[in-house]
């Protein structure tokens, strides 16, 4: 959520921002509309109750001198009426205003590349060079089949379009690669981790931005003020909702693994084969919480500690900032980590790694009491994929794959595979 002083002192800077993430200004206008209505409407309101408590005490002059205090009595009546009327007026103000602040999205930070859409994303950095095979590569819709480790008619059987059942070494490979990430970042990145629930309230969501905007993306519990989280991100950022912390605990480090659960409202017909777009999805996780000064270094950490998983598993891959056009709603800054996967010849997302400044903290009252005993301060959020745990399971198939069909393990993994170093049919 934008700051209302902000909107209020500077809404050109604010619908020069949202041109840039290709938005018309239409928000702020309508910001400034209710705004100034608010705020007539509260000096309007206690006008009218000055004039009430004055009318009151002209009551008691009267009645005390014995005189006809009808007039008075009708005086404050009418005013009673007006004020009720006032603060029904206001609450409705109030309850448009804050929906609209609830629709803005983040502003892009300064060192954002510039342009309406995906286009525009800047390649900061490749790291590793694509495998050559002396075959044709396979891509992992094929490979996991044949292999007899991935299922996706039996997936869709039991629950429908967009879901997957793996077996054998299919599963093993996903549950390895949790754990190897898990541990990673625990051990060698200073992480704490966090097992947080798998539900999530409407609170909760709304401090981090999927709601109110992006309702149709997300599964509701029918009969329950409950929804099921779309990302770690949603429950591991609300665990400090409404606190303020010490300075000398910052950073926090958080990371989690959950399954995500996704409408993909809007995805027809994108990526409808595999496990690249799925309702249910594993993960893990990255959250930090830092002050505003050390933020965007924060952000430079946790895209390394989401690289250097892909770089012990030996997989290529590249560092993209994304454009404002491409941002997400509550982000200032993105870095997207592409892996490249041979049988699709493309680098694809397999995390994104965004500051939010101090846009969740302002929805989710997300403080921090400064060292030198000042007034709390909003928290800067940073959320990033350590990894999405799916697409590394189809980057280690393609990478890996061998001309027979069969899956090399990279050798990082197994130790968690009870030393699998491949997987052939039936496995």
């Amino acid at each position: 959520m934008l700051p209302r002083d902000l909107l209020r002192n500077e809404p050109d800077l604010v619908r020069a921002a949202l041109a840039a993430r290709g938005q018309e200004g239409a928000l702020v206008d309508r910001f400034l509309a209710l705004d100034g209505e608010r705020r007539a409407l509260l000096v309007a309101h206690e006008e009218r109750k000055r004039e009430r408590n004055e009318a009151s005490r002209e009551i008691g002059r009267l009645k005390a001198a014995g005189s006809d205090a009808a007039a008075a009595i009708a005086a404050v009546a009418a005013l009673k009426s007006a004020i009720e009327a006032d603060e029904a007026r206001l609450a409705g103000v109030e309850e448009e205003l804050a929906g609209v602040e609830l629709a803005l999205p983040n502003l892009p930070h300064e060192s954002v590349p510039r342009g309406r859409d995906e286009s525009a994303n800047r390649v900061e950095a490749v790291v590793g060079d694509p495998p050559r095979f002396p075959f044709r590569p396979q891509a992992h819709w094929d490979l996991g089949p044949a292999l007899g480790i991935l299922d996706f008619e039996r997936g869709a059987k039991v629950a429908g379009a967009r879901f997957t059942a793996y077996f054998g070494a299919g599963a093993r490979l996903e549950r390895a690669l949790v754990n190897f990430m898990l541990e990673l970042h625990t051990s060698e990145h200073g992480y704490t981790e966090v097992l947080p629930p798998f539900v999530v309230n409407r609170d909760s969501l709304v401090g981090t931005g999927q709601l109110p905007k992006f309702e149709q993306d997300l599964f509701h519990l029918e009969g329950y003020p409950y929804y099921l989280v779309p990302t770690a991100e949603v429950p591991v950022t609300n665990l400090h909702r409404d606190e303020i912390l010490e300075e000398s605990a910052l950073p926090v480090r958080y990371c989690a693994y959950t399954p995500c659960f996704r409408s993909e409202a809007g995805s027809h017909g994108r990526d409808v084969r595999g496990l690249i777009r799925q309702h249910q999805f594993n993960k893990v996780e990255l959250v930090h919480l830092a002050t505003p000064e050390t933020s965007y270094d924060e952000l430079e950490a946790m895209t390394r500690h989401a690289g250097r998983v892909l770089e012990l598993l030996g997989l290529p891959y590249r560092v993209v900032s994304l454009s404002t056009g491409d941002l997400g709603f509550a982000a200032a800054k993105t870095y997207d980590l592409e892996v490249w996967l041979p049988g699709q010849e493309a680098y694809r997302e397999i995390s994104s790694c965004s500051n939010c400044g101090d846009f969740q903290a302002r929805r989710a009252s997300l403080r921090y009491r400064p060292a030198d005993g000042g007034k709390p301060r909003l928290l800067h959020s940073l959320n990033g994929s350590g990894l999405a745990v799916g697409r590394t399971l189809i980057a280690v198939l393609e990478n890996y794959q061998q001309e027979d069909g069969s899956i090399a393990i990279p050798e990082v993994l197994r130790p968690y595979l009870g030393g699998l170093e491949r997987i052939g049919p039936g496995r």
